[in-house]
C-alpha cells in the first residue's frame, strides 16, 4: 500500500479520510454504518482507510474514478 502524500513522514491523505457520514475519522466511525466502515477487506485507495473507490480525503477524485484500461462492471447487464 502506498501512502497518497507524505508531510514529515505522515500519510496526509489518512490523516483527512473520513467516515462516509463525515463525523469521524475513517475506520473510527460510530453512525450506522460503523459495521462496514470500520472494516476494510480487499483494495484500498491509496491510504488504505477506505475501501478502493470509496476515498473522502482530498484526493476522492483521483482515487474513485477508474484508472486507464479499468473497467467498472458493477451495473452491465
Amino acid at each position: 500500500m502506498a501512502c497518497c502524500g507524505k508531510s514529515n513522514g505522515v500519510c496526509v491523505c489518512a490523516q483527512e479520510a473520513r467516515c462516509s457520514c463525515g463525523a469521524r475519522p475513517a475506520r473510527e466511525c460510530v453512525c450506522s454504518k460503523a459495521a462496514t466502515e470500520n472494516t476494510v477487506d480487499g483494495a484500498t485507495c491509496s491510504c488504505g482507510k477506505r475501501r478502493a473507490h470509496e476515498c473522502t480525503c482530498s484526493r476522492a477524485e483521483t482515487e474513485n474514478s477508474l484508472r486507464d484500461g479499468e473497467v467498472d462492471f458493477t451495473n452491465m447487464k
